[in-house]
Formats: structure tokens, C-alpha cells, sequence
């Protein structure tokens, strides 16, 4: 098979884009649970979760790209995924589990769940919910025709805007899980859900499926055109503007004076506008996946700078997913300590945008290098790193 330069660009890119993400829950996601000190802060903290919320579903989206329909045997492709994929997660969930919070206790709910300590890694429990079902869609993936396909898709994307229609109806944010994974404020039911049936109508049509088809829709049906670039950065931009003010109105909502305190709930329902699954990151992950693809040259896979950075990074970037919280965590913790907080820090109204890039790139750079090095570990490699 034919490397897809692009995608390992785009894989890099996002890896980065999850240290934006992470660096940036610390300006909003504090004290009692919430905390946003000053309206600097509001503002910067919702331009970079517009600019990096779309990291995740871009993860999905590429591995669509590249494996949905199967193409190899159902127990091949569950072998690759278990070494791949289930391996590495059980091995850093275990090393999670004993360095943060308590061991015991860790060990005791790893049976039902991941450590919330580590809550990144409820991306790794997603993704294998999706390779669970790819078998079963790859013999349709495989005839589908392009406006077969693309009903389906405009089925999921009145499913994205389900959680505003649901906030609307309520009257109120939805909270669904609060900081310990606990349910907290129930949703308003929609369309045959109750309380003795949560799957409703489009219960199996909404979520991070609709990413899978779309990651197929770009490579079968897509040309690789300069409007098609257009068209990708257009929804970027579109995705970005949607989820900054989506993000910042619903702090503004909350007071209208700074320091923003008050339970974690309160920072939940802020995030309703940054769904992974709703509209606006919809658009944002769909736009930028569009652009990289018409972003690279023939040229680029001999380039010294694909070869011996681009590549390596994007082969351990799933390892670096997986073991990035435990240098970025201190990372960050050592820009706020240096540079102070809010408005009052060193660099004033700069301080907040210049600890979350640094906190990012400096994490991006440590957990890249020791991923590398520790993919590269003969015969373990493979099981750490994926």
C-alpha cells in the first residue's frame, strides 16, 4: 500500500493539537472544578480549544481513511488491532493507575473503567468500540455508492446538532458526566428515549461513527482538487468561529465578573459547545482533514524533514497519545509556577497564550523524543509505543 504522506502530517498535527488541548483545561478547570481567573483568560482559553478541539475525531478520521473497508481477514485485522492498539493502552492505563492517585484503589475500578485520573484515555475505549463494529459495516463500506453514502452522512449531521437541540428543550447546559465520571443532570429525551429506553432514534447513527463514513467518503468520493482545499479551510474556519464563541458565550452566561469559581459542573456544561460529536468540531476536524490532504507535494516523502522527523513522529504518535498527560502535567505545573497567573503574571495579558504554547510544544518535543526512543526498544517497542 502506498504511504499517504499527507496523513502522517496530519497525524503529527493533531498530536500536537491534544498538547494544545491539555495545556489549555488548566486556565478553565481549577479550584472547586472551575476556575477562569480573569476575561484575558476567557478569551484565550476559548480560542485555543477552537483552534485544537478537532484533535481527536482527526485521529479517526485518518484511521478511517486509511483501514475502513477491512483489508485483510476479520481475525488478521483484530490480531494487528490487539498488538496495534490494546497492548500499549493496557500497559500506560497500568502505569497510570500506579504513579497517580491511589494504586489500590486504581486497580480496583481499571475492571470497570479507565483511571479518570488519566482521562485521556477514554479515546483508546472509543476506538475500540469503532474497530468492534468495522467488520461487520467494512461489506457495505465496499459497495456503497456516493449518494447512498452521502444520505447517511447528512443523517449523522442532524445527530451533531442533537446536544443544542436538547439544551434547548431542556432549558438549561446538558451535564452529562461530571470530573469523576459520575452522571450528573439527566438529558432531556428526545425522540423514543425514556427512562426505561436511552436508544432512541438516532441513538445508532450518532457519535464517532458518523467519522468513520466520513473518513471514507473523502477517499473514495473526494478529488483532490484546490477547491476542495478551499472548501476545507472554509469549514475550518467555520468550525473555529463556532466553537470559540459557542465556548466563550456560555462562560460570559455564567458571570459577568472575573475570577469564573464555582463546581466542576459549571465548566461541563461550557463544554456542550465543544462536543466532540456536535456540529462545530464536526466542521473544524472535517475542514482540517480536507486542507492537509491538498497540502503536501510529490516531493515531501523525500524531504530530510518527512524522513527523519515527520515519519518517526507520526508512528509513535498513538504512543505518544497514550504516555503524554505524565510530562505534560509537571510541564505545565512549571510555566505557572514560573510565569504566575492571569493578568497579574510576568507577561501580563500574554502570560495564559504564552504558558499553553509553551506548556504544548515543550511536551509535544519530550514525549516525541522519548516515544521514538522507546518504539524503537527491540521486540518491546511494538508493545509500548504501538
Amino acid at each position: 500500500m502506498t504511504r499517504e504522506v499527507w496523513l502522517d502530517f496530519l497525524r503529527v498535527t493533531a498530536c500536537f493539537l491534544v498538547m494544545v488541548v491539555h495545556g489549555t483545561e488548566p486556565f478553565y478547570l481549577g479550584g472547586d472544578g472551575t476556575l477562569v481567573l480573569t476575561a484575558t483568560d476567557a478569551y484565550w482559553v476559548s480560542a485555543f480549544e477552537a483552534l485544537a478541539r478537532c484533535c481527536v475525531p482527526v485521529f479517526l478520521i485518518a484511521s478511517s481513511y486509511l483501514q475502513f473497508p477491512l483489508h485483510y481477514a476479520t481475525a488478521d485485522f483484530f490480531k494487528r488491532r490487539a498488538v496495534r492498539i490494546l497492548i500499549p493502552m493496557l500497559v500506560w492505563t497500568l502505569v497510570y493507575a500506579l504513579v497517580w492517585g491511589e494504586p489500590a484503589a486504581n486497580l480496583k475500578g481499571l475492571l470497570l473503567n479507565f483511571n479518570y485520573a488519566a482521562g485521556h484515555l477514554w479515546f483508546v475505549y472509543m476506538l475500540l468500540g469503532i474497530y468492534l463494529l468495522m467488520p461487520l459495516l467494512s461489506p457495505w463500506a465496499e459497495k456503497v455508492s456516493r449518494r447512498e453514502l452521502e444520505v447517511y452522512l447528512g443523517i449523522w449531521l442532524v445527530t451533531t446538532l442533537l446536544p443544542f437541540v436538547r439544551e434547548a428543550a431542556g432549558g438549561q447546559p446538558l451535564l452529562i458526566f461530571a470530573a469523576d465520571g459520575l452522571p450528573a443532570a439527566a438529558q432531556f429525551p428526545l425522540w423514543g428515549e425514556a427512562s426505561w429506553n436511552p436508544y432512541g432514534t438516532f441513538y445508532y447513527l450518532s457519535g464517532f461513527i458518523g467519522y468513520l463514513m466520513v473518513g471514507l467518503y473523502i477517499r473514495k468520493f473526494l478529488p483532490c482538487t484546490k477547491s476542495v482545499r478551499y472548501l476545507g479551510w472554509t469549514l475550518f474556519l467555520l468550525g473555529f468561529l463556532a466553537i470559540f464563541s459557542g465556548f466563550l458565550g456560555r462562560m460570559s452566561a455564567s458571570s459577568d465578573t472575573f475570577p469564573i469559581a464555582g463546581a466542576v459542573n459549571l465548566a461541563v456544561g461550557w463544554e456542550a459547545a465543544i462536543a466532540f460529536c456536535g456540529l462545530p468540531v464536526v466542521l473544524s476536524a472535517v475542514g482540517l482533514t480536507l486542507a492537509f490532504r491538498h497540502c503536501h507535494s510529490e516531493r515531501s516523502e523525500e524531504s530530510p524533514f518527512y524522513r527523519h522527523l515527520v515519519l518517526p513522529l507520526s508512528k509513535a504518535g498513538y504512543g505518544m497519545y497514550l504516555c503524554h498527560m505524565l510530562v505534560l502535567a509537571p510541564v505545565s505545573a512549571f510555566f505557572r509556577s514560573w510565569l504566575g497567573l492571569g493578568t497579574e503574571g510576568v507577561l501580563g495579558g500574554w502570560t495564559t497564550p504564552v504558558q499553553i504554547l509553551g506548556t504544548a510544544l515543550c511536551s509535544f518535543a519530550l514525549v516525541g523524543l522519548a516515544a521514538c526512543l522507546l518504539q524503537r526498544i527491540p521486540h518491546i517497542g511494538k508493545y509500548l509505543m504501538g
